[in-house]
């Protein structure tokens, strides 16, 4: 290669920052996939905002529950009908269905947000715990979506660190939200409660999102198991298909071998 055909140090800097762009927006696309994007904030929201509306103008626990319960179903059937995935919809009408139950169960329309706020709290432990062991569980989340499963624990331990980070950030976060609302929980009444669990939907989810997107953004790449395995069943293929070919071609070698021999015993 003469120093004509050489790269020069602004085509390296313009092809370094193609990859860090496609990087980036692989994440961003992976990340929207796994939490949902805005269609998911919304599943997330509606029914709670349409629960502490209801119950702050008529005060009416029964009325309040079924409209929370019925906004949930109507989002799933709007992802069927579109043929959507549905898991976030889905989760968010367990979620609901909960709350709903205990709060029919003792009366106390508060009640509703408690099932939520102990699933944040345990989500949150579960984020720092996993990655004290050494299992980040944002990792987890993400590996799928990412293609690579677990061959970061292993094999990139560049992206196992920003794991660790973003699942320290997921945990820290949700924790922080946990201070907020649990305290609240008991001082607060129902409709003013409501209004600040409301209020704290979207603004940690969208900081702990971004946070992750920061670091995975600026991780190794991650390392496709699933091409990979393909191109490992590809080259197996390859190899039989080649000894099957030599095979078959060794048999009609032997046939006029033993065909020749025949013939030679017959004129001699």
């Amino acid at each position: 290669m003469t120093s004509l055909d050489k790269p020069t140090d602004r085509e390296l800097g313009v092809d370094a920052d193609a990859e860090t762009a496609d990087s980036k927006a692989v994440t961003e696309a992976a990340l929207f996939e796994a939490f949902g994007g805005v269609r998911g904030m919304v599943e997330t929201v509606a029914p709670g905002l349409l629960f502490v509306t209801i119950f702050t103008i008529n005060k009416d626990l029964r009325m309040s529950a079924i409209a929370a319960v019925a906004v949930s179903l109507a989002l799933v059937v709007v992802r069927l009908v579109m043929r959507d995935t549905v898991k976030h919809a889905f989760s968010g009408v367990f979620g609901v269905a909960f709350g709903v139950a205990f709060a029919m169960m003792t009366g106390n329309a508060k009640d509703f947000y408690l099932p939520g706020m102990l699933y944040t709290l345990g989500l949150s432990l579960a984020y720092m715990i996993t990655t004290i062991c050494g299992v980040p569980l944002i990792g987890l989340i993400l590996g799928p979506v990412f293609k690579e499963n677990l061959s970061w624990r292993t094999r990139n331990p560049g992206r196992k660190k920003a794991y660790a980070k973003a699942s320290w950030a997921w945990g820290l976060i949700l924790l922080a939200k946990c201070a907020i609302l649990f305290p609240l929980y008991w001082w607060a009444d129902t409709t003013q409660f409501g209004w600040v669990l409301v209020a704290l939907k979207i603004p940690p989810f969208l900081l702990a999102v971004w946070l992750t997107w920061v670091f995975l953004a600026k991780a190794p790449a991650p390392i496709d198991v699933f091409a990979e395995m393909e191109a490992a069943e590809e080259a197996e293929a390859a190899r039989k298909a080649e000894m099957e070919a030599a095979g078959t071609g060794a048999e009609p070698r032997s046939a006029e071998r033993k065909s020749g021999g025949a013939r030679h015993r017959r004129e001699a």
